[in-house]
């Protein structure tokens, strides 16, 4: 079962656990104001059946894989403030965060604040601000909740205290984003009013415009004071309201700091007096002048509005006082404690973050519950205990390797399964023309069997290092309509990891003799570690070149979906993020969790992923030479086959987390490795069993066989006749049942075998013409073609940034991919940094 349904069921059974307990032990009153009010709902396609907890974060530090780490739970919601309307650095911003509050199925709160006088917003601002809502819904299916301008009420926010073009400009926004596909909520979000109108924070009273002045006026006196109403001059239309939002923190003050008045010293740490949040919600804390009624009462149970309460509690580690915990509990504990009695309360985020607090004398304090494991632990148990929380993931969980693996572009159906057969015939037809063409023209030959190194590898290996230097940059040309589809079911990978374990298995016998075989392990490790400290050189290097003006990394950075996917169209225009995290090695220090992803390889461009690939099996590569040497070749297959086997059962199971493992999962591609390397090792008996007279039949039977089997079926399909004595209906199967990208299923391990087989055989008996035409380019890359994989990552970077550059122009991309070839083949010639990059 996959590890995201077994967490959906265990905590399912969790919630249903708890509610049962919670019916039984509360009071018949409680328990049904709970249920009424919790029951779960479906807003907008996200069902919500419990409290909504989670974190605003500095994002500028922080991002959601630290927090959830922190925490030791993943939580509903993770809230960033935006400027508005959206510039370049907001909408960067704003991807970011979806991205990663996407691999943990999150919902996103937005706080849009205002960056220009809220009459001078229009309506193309919100058109513009709704599109991008709709484009990260629809790629990354998160759920927002918008906090317009929140805070509207108070005197230290750019936009406060002007009822009149809030009103407009929140409805403005409300009206675009109701009108659209995203589904996002609408939150307004006043602060709480005690101290209100707030003179004594910052004094902008003497800016508002007299038709403010009167509206604000609620008890028509003349003034605006105390006795104003703080909240209901600013309440929108009540369609243009989704939530209701209110902000309340704690400032350590008591009641004389009238909820966060700025003049009012903060001397010591001290915890809230017990029934605060309670008195708070009462709206009987910190006003001089009673209140008629209460927020909740007014705007969330009046309005039927759930409420998203955003709160924290600062603590000041120069002062004296209470612990942080006893202050920090203190508060969070009173909100708990509410939640039952105030149903309506849906949602919590906690400010998760140390910045300067006016209110504390412009001195740095701490609003985090997760900075030590104590804390962290005493908060998640009790919310754990509360048995409220409904954890993520509350919408699609879309990860870093749902990232990875849809760089594996596949073709479905018929048409795909016709290049196949094609090509399956076209090389049967080669390889029995070949034994025509070996017996005519035997000067034309291979030269040498017993020769250390084997040209026409070589040249297989400069053939499909051209393939992948081609499909990767992604213009059209002759070049990539051969590369998709000369050989049939299999890509470049296939061939490169296969062709790499062949000639490591041929030259480790000369290696032995060089160094004796522990000198040549401790060789092949060295070799290993090279390739591992380029991996980590080309993901920095490229993430550093992505900070140069005028240089667009995120071709690379990033990888959008062409809807030709395992998932189809359902995820075309998709945008992936391929460094999750990266921005947090800037921090210094930088979290382990961001260190950790990157010394994994779980981050880098996507035309590089393979390279981590190649840095496991070159670890392993001594031990298993180690038993090849002494003729327990047949374990290191059974134990092969034994993984691959592991990984056709259970695909879910990944060893590493690495980049590579969603596109080329280590357990099902050591096999071609591992046959590579007994290939390579008895190369000269295999070339001798199978060009025996034995040997050829079989392999000749093989051949034509596989071809016929799959031109048969495809003539059924064609022609309207049943392939008896297969079912009618197969040809239209077989391509999802063998030829899978990733799997490397029955098919495609047929299909590599054909290649290779078909392919050497041409190039042993026609040898000298087709070196001739071809060996000066494909020998040369193919000797460096590790070489060659490294250094086309920056020509793929550099194609992406030519300025104008059609992709679909075929003159264009055949001078674009003449070019990259021609200056990759001089680069290998010029041995251009040999010395440094693995070949």
């Amino acid at each position: 079962m996959p590890s995201r349904v077994t967490r959906h069921l265990r905590w399912t059974l969790t919630g249903f656990a708890i509610a049962a307990a919670t019916a039984l032990l509360a009071t018949p009153a409680a328990a049904l104001a709970v249920e009424d009010a919790r029951e779960g709902t479906d807003v907008s396609g996200v069902h919500q059946d419990g409290l909504w907890f989670g974190a605003e974060l500095d994002w500028g530090s922080d991002g959601p894989d630290g927090y959830a780490e922190r925490l030791g739970e993943t939580p509903a919601t993770y809230a960033i403030r935006l400027s508005y309307p959206l510039d370049d650095q907001a909408r960067q911003d704003w991807s970011r965060a979806a991205t990663a509050a996407a691999a943990q199925g999150a919902v996103l709160v937005l706080s849009i604040e205002p960056r220009v006088a809220l009459g001078d917003l229009t309506r193309d601002d919100a058109v513009a601000f709704n599109a991008m809502l709709e484009n990260i819904q629809g790629d990354y299916d998160t759920h927002h909740l918008v906090r317009f301008a929140p805070e509207m009420n108070g005197s230290w926010t750019t936009w406060g205290q002007q009822p009149r073009e809030f009103v407009r400009a929140f409805e403005a926004v409300a009206d675009v984003v109701h009108d659209g596909g995203s589904g996002a909520e609408m939150v307004w979000a006043p602060s709480y009013g005690a101290g209100y109108p707030f003179e004594r924070a910052d004094g902008r009273l003497d800016d508002l415009s007299p038709a403010d002045l009167r509206a604000l006026d609620t008890d028509a006196d003349g003034l605006l004071t105390e006795a104003d109403d703080p909240y209901g001059p600013y309440f929108p239309d009540a369609d243009a309201v989704d939530r209701v939002g209110l902000t309340m923190f704690y400032f350590g003050k008591g009641e004389s700091g009238a909820a966060a008045g700025r003049d009012v010293p903060l001397v010591s740490n001290s915890a809230p007096d017990e029934g605060e949040v309670a008195a708070r919600l009462d709206e009987q804390w910190g006003y001089t002048v009673p209140q008629s009624a209460n927020f909740y009462d007014r705007f969330a149970a009046g309005k039927e509005r759930d409420l998203l309460l955003d709160t924290g509690a600062l603590y000041d580690f120069a002062l004296d006082g209470d612990t942080e915990l006893a202050v920090k509990q203190g508060w969070w504990r009173q909100v708990l404690a509410e939640l039952p009695t105030h149903p309506r309360i849906t949602a919590v985020t906690w400010l998760e973050a140390v910045r300067e607090e006016a209110e504390a004398g412009a001195q740095e304090v701490d609003w985090r519950l997760t900075a030590s494991g104590e804390l962290a632990d005493a908060f998640r148990n009790d919310l754990e205990a509360s048995g409220q929380v409904q954890w993520s993931p509350i919408t699609e969980v879309i990860t870093p390797e749902q990232a990875s693996a849809s760089t594996v572009q596949v073709r479905e159906g018929n048409d795909e399964m016709n290049w196949i057969t094609g090509t399956a015939a076209v090389l049967a037809v080669a390889f029995l023309v070949s034994g025509i063409v070996g017996r005519m023209l035997p000067s034309w030959r291979y030269p040498d069997d017993s020769a250390t190194r084997d040209l026409r590898i070589d040249m297989m290996r400069g053939f499909v290092i051209v393939v992948v230097v081609v499909t990767h940059i992604e213009v059209l040309s002759p070049y990539s309509f051969a590369s998709l589809n000369i050989v049939g079911a299999i890509t470049g990978a296939e061939l490169f990891v296969l062709l790499s374990g062949v000639v490591l298995g041929m030259v480790f016998p000369a290696a032995v003799k060089r160094g004796g075989e522990w000198g040549a392990a401790l060789a092949a490790w060295a070799r290993a570690r090279k390739q591992y400290l380029v991996a980590l050189a080309v993901i920095l290097l490229i993430f550093v070149v992505s900070f140069v003006p005028f240089i667009d990394a995120s071709a690379i950075m990033t990888f959008t979906d062409r809807g030709t996917g395992e998932d189809g169209q359902a995820t075309s225009g998709r945008v992936y993020d391929l460094y999750p995290n990266a921005d947090r090695l800037l921090d210094y220090p930088p979290p382990w969790y961001a260190v950790r992803q990157l010394l994994l390889l779980e981050m880098g461009p996507w035309p590089f992923n393979i390279m981590g690939l190649f840095v496991v099996l070159s670890l392993a590569y001594p031990a298993l030479m180690w038993l090849i040497r002494r003729r327990l070749w047949w374990l290191v297959l059974v134990g092969s086959w034994g993984l691959y086997a592991l990984h056709i059962t259970m695909p879910e199971l990944s060893p590493l987390p690495s980049q590579f493992n969603a596109v080329f999962p280590l357990l099902a591609w050591q096999v071609l490795f591992t046959h590579g390397l007994v290939i390579g090792y008895y190369r000269r008996q295999i070339i001798r069993a199978l060009t025996s007279r034995p040997g050829k039949i079989l392999v000749g039977l093989f051949v034509v066989g596989y071809a016929g089997f799959l031109v048969y079926l495809w003539a059924g399909d064609a022609f309207g006749f049943e392939p008896a004595p297969f079912p009618a209906g197969l040809y239209a199967m077989l391509y999802d049942s063998g030829y899978p990208r990733i799997d490397l299923h029955w098919g495609r391990l047929l299909d590599l075998v054909l290649v290779i087989a078909c392919s050497y055989a041409v190039l042993t008996v026609a040898w000298k013409p087709i070196n001739a035409v071809m060996g000066w380019l494909w020998i040369p890359l193919g000797q460096a073609s590790l070489y060659v994989f490294i250094v086309h990552v920056f020509f793929v970077l550099a194609v992406a940034n030519i300025p104008g550059l059609d992709r679909q122009s075929f003159w264009q991309g055949t001078l674009i991919h003449t070019a990259v070839i021609a200056v990759i083949c001089l680069m290998v010639r010029r041995r251009f940094l040999f010395s440094v990059i693995p070949r």
